[in-house]
């Protein structure tokens, strides 16, 4: 059997810094504690410390839970692949995005920010014709979107607010909903501080 070679082990494990620098950061913006996600999902504290340092790898099962509880696509977790080195970290060329979420959902988002672990999250979000947020979400956050195409209506704190290419908005810890209104898909370009995904 032939022992991977030295770029293929780096590789493997940017990958697993890399995932690890994510479960850190959801974990971080959700406000919960390495106790209370070990209690959650049935493991210990030593556990949950040593995957987010890269020192233990979870397992696909591991990667659903941590998905479900954070509440985010399993795609998150994966797709970390960057070819050059000192483009990591740095640089997310359109055809390495990770995709978050499906068609199915009438929203597509590709996070456009190389991890999730600065201060803010950059994502490409796009919104098929007639999808529509129906529930009203609240977040602990700052969040600012611009309309690269389409019509795009969001609903902040109580009020409609029916924007075009170009237009831009920004609020911080209001409940929002949206929808699109229109025949095109609409494209924001959505900034959300700290990350959520």
């Amino acid at each position: 059997m032939a022992l991977p070679s030295i770029a293929a082990r780096s590789e493997q494990e940017n990958g697993e810094r890399l995932l690890a620098g994510d479960i850190r950061a959801l974990r971080k913006a959700r406000g919960l504690t390495l106790a209370e996600i070990g209690l959650t999902l049935g493991r210990s504290v030593g556990w949950v410390s040593q995957v987010e340092r890269g020192l233990s790898i979870p397992s696909l099962s591991d990667l659903r839970a941590f998905a479900e509880l954070f509440g985010v696509p399993l795609s998150l977790f994966f797709s970390h692949d960057v070819p050059v080195e000192n483009e990591r970290g740095v640089v997310v060329r359109a055809g390495r995005r990770r995709t978050l979420g499906t068609s199915e959902t009438g929203l597509v988002e590709e996070l456009l920010s190389p991890d999730l672990g600065g201060s803010f999250e950059m994502v490409r979000s796009i919104f098929a014709p007639g999808a529509e947020l129906k529930t009203e979400q609240l977040r602990p956050t700052e969040e600012a979107g611009y309309i690269a195409s389409g019509i795009f209506e969001i609903e902040i704190a109580g009020v409609w607010h029916r924007l075009v290419e170009g237009d831009s908005f920004r609020f911080e810890r209001k409940p929002y909903r949206w929808r699109n209104p229109g025949a095109e898909p609409a494209v924001i370009i959505w900034v959300v501080s700290p990350p959520v995904y």
